[in-house]
């Protein structure tokens, strides 16, 4: 009888302790399960120079440079999304060409800002004399287009430095902004008028990153583009891009940084102002743009190619920044991801 006792004694000892075994793993696993993650790329198929938005609808809205689908041509490329890690195609925020530029085909590089409603997207286009690339405005009344050209080019010039724009009201000073460059020129940066579709009167570009010819392969500064500018901790960040995208796909993100939405800026001394460089999971990462989750965590959204796979285009990769004690800033994993990581914290998460 003691012995049949301590027996079952025994037994329901193990049971409960089996039984809050299961229980913690249970827990453990739900909590994990809690914890959202998202792996690279976030849009995979060709999605360059990506601007990302969280319009006045608490969506997310991506813009791309044109790019075929299905064998027809999307002069600005559209997705949405809920979370930044799932996007949903929507088609051609630009579908009927500018009349001055309705004989081409280079839409690129768009950016798109709302204010009081009304969504402005600055963008490049060749126009029909093809005498050199220019800048370019439309507007419309949804994230999601259709947007109309203003009917007149912004900007235009030789070459190919009239590209890149973007848009962005100085939160000291209330200017609204437009910065832009490529084409072995300076980034600039120069007054909108109050109507956004023009340049303010008596205003002057101001050269703000200037290009380096270097032979050494750890610079990227042969040509910058891409200009993209944040606020945060007191300084202005301008993140930009070289030196070839495309071709060698020797590209890299760089970031400078000032007291001042104009200038002068200060390129990271550090790995010549390099945050993000190719390595064995994506190759030529570039062209940024950078937006906020409700963490107030900022991060850096881009484009790249798969290494093995160049013929996909460049697809849309995401990884979050670090802003440091010394005022600079890094992306966390201190190159582009693969793996699977924490995901931006969304309210709106469905």
């Amino acid at each position: 009888m003691f012995l049949k006792y301590k027996l079952r004694s025994l037994i329901f000892i193990v049971s409960v302790l089996l039984l809050n075994t299961i229980a913690f793993s249970q827990t453990s696993i739900g909590l994990n399960r809690k914890t959202p993650l998202y792996q690279n790329p976030v849009f995979d198929s060709d999605f360059p120079d990506p601007t990302v938005i969280r319009a006045s609808d608490g969506l997310f809205y991506a813009y791309a440079t044109q790019t075929v689908v299905n064998g027809s041509w999307l002069n600005i490329q559209v997705a949405r999304s809920t979370d930044l890690e799932n996007w949903t195609r929507l088609g051609d925020a630009l579908p009927v060409k500018p009349v001055w530029a309705n004989q081409t085909q280079n839409f690129w590089a768009p950016h798109v800002t709302e204010v009081n409603g009304t969504y402005y997207m600055y963008y490049s286009a060749d126009p029909n004399s093809r005498n050199g690339l220019c800048l370019a405005v439309a507007t419309a009344s949804s994230p999601a287009g259709p947007f109309t050209d203003k009917g007149a080019a912004l900007k235009c010039g030789g070459g190919f430095v009239n590209i890149d724009p973007m848009a962005y009201d100085d939160p000291a000073t209330g200017k609204r902004l437009l910065y832009w460059g490529s084409g072995f020129e300076p980034i600039k940066v120069q007054e909108l008028a109050e109507n956004r579709l023009d340049f303010a009167a008596n205003s002057q570009p101001v050269n703000l990153i200037f290009p380096i010819n270097s032979a050494d392969p750890n610079m990227y500064r042969d040509l910058v583009e891409g200009a993209w500018v944040t606020f945060r901790n007191g300084y202005y960040y301008l993140f930009f891009s070289g030196d070839d995208c495309c071709t060698s796909a020797h590209y890299a993100i760089m970031v400078a940084r000032s007291s001042s939405a104009t200038g002068p800026f200060e390129v990271m001394p550090e790995n010549n102002g390099v945050i993000i460089k190719g390595n064995e999971n994506w190759l030529g990462p570039g062209h940024n743009s950078v937006i906020r989750d409700d963490k107030s965590r900022d991060w850096i959204v881009y484009h790249a190619y798969h290494p093995n796979d160049r013929n996909r285009g460049r697809v849309m990769i995401m990884d979050n920044l670090i802003y440091g004690a010394n005022g600079w800033v890094r992306a966390a994993a201190g190159a582009p991801t693969k793996e699977f990581r924490v995901a931006p914290f969304i309210n709106r998460r469905r």
